[in-house]
């Protein structure tokens, strides 16, 4: 069996993010990589979206970029600005295409369905996959969306809606999220914080139909593309091997109390990246242990109060919007850390606190 310097077990958003990451720095002129992934085609599947906080591989692969957002409760919206770090969204059929384009042309990178083709006994491996089946009670950010065209012009395309709680709850945390990358074609999806075997994910169609007809007044619309998505509010648990990194979300890049995964991704490719020659002796990339403290005790209050989630993130965004999206997107120093806190319902957060 054919043996390869260095394995990708995954060939999604992680994996092929640290290959082209690797790449484009030639860390394969004289190493081979074997990419692990069963899909037969590339194709758009998945839409990424996070603020420009750093430099990315990715801008040619961005559909639109906005530096105005709403958060909605009942009653009640807040318009913020972020133009210092706009708010972007990858295509991922861009994204594949980019960077398949580019692997194919290096014959040191080799792409395969199962990981039972080739021999792993002498090679390092970066694994983004992981068995998360048998956490369905635990709480996911699971979501479905539709990106629907217009015959005439309904949508602002300089301003996204981040969440709209004005919407039913079913005893759990609930928002509609609108992209609009023009004024007659936007992704709208429901997203749900709640366990897996929670009825939210059972009508999301009825859910979107009936947002966009009764909500947005949009009586007819063409739908050209959907997707559906779980992300797991926790960290897998992994056992530590020789020779091996995880990497993605099963390395502990998703925010917990967001779901944002993108950008960390490409912060630990990067690591990757200035450490490959001494790989094997340096430690993990991780996301700064103090926001996972936080989100910890974020997931404890959503768990226990989620009808008082949508005011609790309304009230964030009273902060300054720098202050939010540094501190969403891993960036906060601590006097943005307290700005953010001294925003939140004292003694619900300090009962779980102690």
């Amino acid at each position: 069996m054919r043996e390869f310097d260095y394995i990708i077990i995954g060939g999604g958003c992680a994996g092929l993010s640290l290959a082209y990451e690797l790449e484009i720095h030639e860390k394969f002129k004289n190493k081979t990589l074997a990419i692990i992934e069963p899909r037969n085609d590339y194709i758009r599947d998945k839409t990424w979206s996070f603020w420009k906080v750093a430099a990315h591989n990715f801008e040619d692969c961005v559909k639109h970029s906005w530096s105005n957002f709403s958060v909605n409760i009942p009653n009640q919206t807040k318009y913020v600005k972020c133009d210092n770090s706009p708010y972007q969204s990858i295509d991922s059929g861009l994204f594949y295409e980019k960077i398949i384009n580019t692997l194919k042309k290096n014959t040191n990178i080799n792409f395969f369905k199962s990981i039972n083709e080739i021999s792993t006994k002498n090679s390092f491996i970066f694994n983004s996959v992981t068995n998360v089946s048998d956490s369905k009670n635990d709480l996911w950010q699971h979501f479905s969306g539709i990106e629907i065209e217009t015959n005439k012009d309904v949508f602002d395309n300089q301003i996204f809606n981040l969440m709209d709680f004005d919407c039913e709850q079913r005893n759990s945390v609930h928002f509609f999220y609108t992209l609009p990358f023009s004024t007659k074609n936007a992704l709208i999806e429901t997203t749900w914080i709640s366990d897996l075997n929670h009825p939210s994910n059972q009508d999301y169609s009825i859910q979107l139909e009936d947002y966009i007809k009764n909500k947005l007044k949009i009586k007819n619309y063409e739908i050209k593309f959907k997707e559906t998505g779980a992300i797991p509010l926790f960290h897998p648990q992994n056992i530590k091997k020789i020779n091996q990194m995880e990497i993605g979300t099963a390395g502990g890049m998703t925010r917990l109390s967001t779901g944002y995964t993108f950008m960390n991704i490409q912060s630990q490719s990067k690591y990757i990246r200035e450490n490959f020659e001494n790989i094997q002796k340096v430690n993990n990339f991780n996301i700064n242990s103090k926001y996972k403290f936080l989100d910890n005790i974020f997931l404890k209050v959503l768990k226990k109060n989620s009808e008082k989630m949508p005011e609790i993130f309304f009230k964030m965004f009273n902060c300054s919007p720098s202050t939010v999206i540094n501190f969403l997107s891993n960036k906060s120093n601590i006097y943005e850390d307290f700005s953010i806190i001294l925003k939140m319902p004292k003694r619900v957060f300090l009962k779980e606190l102690f």
